[in-house]
């Protein structure tokens, strides 16, 4: 326990001291540099080399440290729950603060709210402008925004709950199958991927927990789909294409992600409960087994060993501590998670590294995709001991 305290009143010192601002692994295309006049390859060539780099020239070519919406939906949710565990309005008031500014940052949508990232970005199937929402970024601050109410009732909160519900609802596109439904990544795409369609699911499942049940159906068929999804060995893939018939073979955190949204419904509905446990318990086996080492540290993408990436070893403490009710030795293995990525990615000064190789480390700091996600992580680990 002294372990976890410590680590984390360092990280939060530091994460202060930063003004929740920072650097994202992904933040290339908010540089002054027209990488676009390459063609389509220029825009993702310098996301990748930029990302993978040991060095941050970030500063070199006008990248500025910024906030992140996503990221400050996990400070919320990481504030409330150290209110919740020391009744200590500091931490309320800090929870309010972040809140206040998600409320005032959001995007407008045709129906509802939502809420993206700061900067654009770029892979081979899109280039998606950082004015588009997704609803990744928007689940995860719906998720900090429903913690923050349950704490105090706003109802501010609980409209920008329902808000966000309406945006999934009404503006994201769904893709039918028969097994059941499928919701897209955004507005712009109909793309089938996995954790996305759970996060929707969880967004709908928010706005029922603060109204009324009025999107059961949506978030079932949501379920029955990723369900029909699982491999035979409990794992689940990253998403499927639907013109090839073909599924993008990546395991990683994203395993963590579907099992947490799964759990979350799973504790708020009595839709396929029987069903539901057993896929869960199922893909807690292989998560654990192998996506972890013994001693607590992540594979990169199953079978891949290396490297360690923080957001791999974020997602383990959550997941595990979240889920202790399937295994009474999960919450353990959360604590031995953190333990090694305490003693082997945290630098003196609080911050995380971003990712750990055999023989060097890139200790870059990114405050999405490590700090806030470490911060939710070691909160909820002490929320659930």
């Amino acid at each position: 326990m002294e372990i976890i305290e410590n680590s984390l009143n360092k990280l939060i010192k530091y994460i202060e001291n930063e003004n929740y601002k920072g650097y994202d692994p992904y933040d290339a295309l908010n540089s002054w540099i027209p990488f676009y006049i390459l063609g389509k390859w220029g825009p993702i060539i310098a996301n990748q080399l930029i990302k993978r780099s040991p060095i941050n020239i970030r500063q070199l070519i006008g990248i500025k440290k910024d906030y992140n919406s996503k990221g400050m939906g996990l400070i919320l949710k990481a504030y409330c729950n150290l209110y919740r565990l020391k009744n200590n309005e500091i931490y309320l008031e800090k929870a309010k603060m972040i809140f206040e500014w998600l409320t005032d940052n959001y995007i407008l949508s045709n129906s509802g709210i939502a809420w993206g990232y700061n900067f654009p970005w770029a892979n081979t199937a899109e280039y998606v402008d950082r004015r588009l929402p997704t609803v990744v970024a928007t689940s995860f601050v719906v998720d900090g925004l429903y913690s923050y109410w349950k704490i105090t009732k706003d109802i501010k909160a609980k409209n920008a709950i329902i808000g966000a519900a309406q945006y999934v609802k009404n503006d994201i596109p769904i893709t039918r199958f028969d097994e059941g439904i499928c919701f897209s990544y955004h507005t712009k795409s109909h793309d089938i991927c996995y954790n996305a369609s759970l996060l929707s699911a969880e967004i709908l499942l928010k706005a029922n927990l603060v109204t009324n049940d009025i999107f059961d159906n949506l978030i079932n068929e949501a379920v029955l789909f990723v369900l029909s999804k699982q491999n035979n060995d409990g794992s689940w893939n990253y998403s499927y294409d639907i013109k090839n018939n073909t599924e993008r073979k990546q395991i990683d955190f994203h395993q963590g992600f579907i099992l947490t949204s799964l759990n979350n419904i799973y504790s708020n509905t009595n839709f396929l409960h029987n069903e539901l446990h057993d896929a869960i318990n199922k893909g807690l086996l292989f998560y654990k087994e192998k996506q972890f080492e013994s001693n607590g540290k992540s594979l990169w993408r199953y079978p891949l060993k290396w490297p360690v990436d923080i957001h791999n070893q974020s997602q383990g403490i959550i997941t595990f501590s979240e889920l202790k009710f399937f295994n009474t030795d999960y919450l353990n293995f959360a604590n031995t998670i953190a333990k090694w990525t305490i003693e082997n990615m945290q630098d003196k000064s609080g911050y995380f590294y971003f990712r750990k190789y055999p023989y060097f480390t890139n200790k870059i700091s990114y405050m999405r995709w490590g700090q806030a996600w470490m911060f939710l992580a070691l909160t909820e680990l002490l929320v659930n001991l």
